[in-house]
């Protein structure tokens, strides 16, 4: 029989599953690796996804400030209606999605995808860095392509795996709070961040794939991480990030544009 060590440790590694086992999402285009394992049922993801989004919506509305900005809805709505077909290529689900697509009416640079095709755009992005159709697909790609790798999934997944790992080694070695909490931290560190990181590798450069396929320049995609990088006050070591630093994520892109560009030729015409 294995010992409790092993099995811990080899729960801590399985967390870790999803970014060291990689498939390629398509055999065309770039290549992405969707995380494997998926203890939580996609459809209890989505349902809880899909209350979130009902409650952030019904806040907004009653500050009056959902879908306020008419123009700016109707460039989300129009980018969403080109970049969403192509998602059941990389994950067939998509299509049986009861996608959203809304706009909240607030100075915050940000934007998601909920699991389930719930997205949210917030106009301080789109107005603050003063973004071009082609910079928004990129925005758009990104976050839909977070869904698509079903990423939200993936990480409550990896919570439940990690929790049961650290319980289990804390359990084995006889660990104080204290010595679980430490476990708990080094677990984040060499799991989730590094984890996280990976995630947000593949949603840019699957990103800049659907901006391609939808007829959008995947170029803007650079200048649009160079407008963040110039409206950021400053990022944590790369380390320590759920994010890649703004270099490294512009090089990764650059470097893909090659397998995306003819893509976007072919969408042209």
């Amino acid at each position: 029989m294995r010992s409790l060590r092993s099995i811990a440790i080899t729960l801590l590694l399985a967390a870790a599953a999803p970014a060291l086992h990689a498939q390629p999402a398509t055999e065309a285009g770039v290549q992405v690796r969707k995380p494997r394992l998926m203890l939580v049922p996609e459809s209890a993801v989505n349902q809880s996804a899909a209350q979130q989004y009902a409650q952030l919506k019904q806040q907004a509305a009653a500050r009056g400030v959902l879908n306020a900005d008419a123009p700016n809805l109707q460039r989300v709505r129009a980018i969403a209606q080109r970049l969403i077909p192509h998602g059941a290529r990389f994950n067939p689900r998509a299509a049986d999605w009861r996608w959203e697509v809304n706009v909240i009416d607030a100075p915050t640079v940000n934007a998601f995808c909920m699991p389930g095709g719930k997205i949210m755009v917030f106009d301080g992005i789109i107005d603050r860095l003063k973004l071009t159709d082609d910079e928004l697909a990129a925005v758009m790609g990104h976050e839909i392509a977070h869904a698509l790798l079903e990423h939200g999934r993936a990480r409550m997944s990896e919570a439940v795996m990690k929790n049961f790992g650290i319980n289990l080694a804390a359990a084995y070695f006889g660990l104080s709070n204290v010595g679980t909490h430490a476990l708990a931290q080094a677990a984040e560190l060499a799991i989730s961040l590094p984890y996280s990181r990976s995630h947000e590798t593949d949603a840019d450069l699957l990103g800049i794939e659907l901006a391609a396929r939808a007829g959008y320049d995947p170029r803007a995609a650079v200048t649009l991480w160079k407008k963040m990088a110039a409206a950021s006050s400053g990022q944590p070591p790369q380390f320590l990030s759920t994010h890649p630093g703004h270099a490294e994520r512009i090089r990764k892109i650059e470097a893909a544009l090659p397998r995306v560009l003819p893509l976007y030729e072919a969408a042209r015409r």
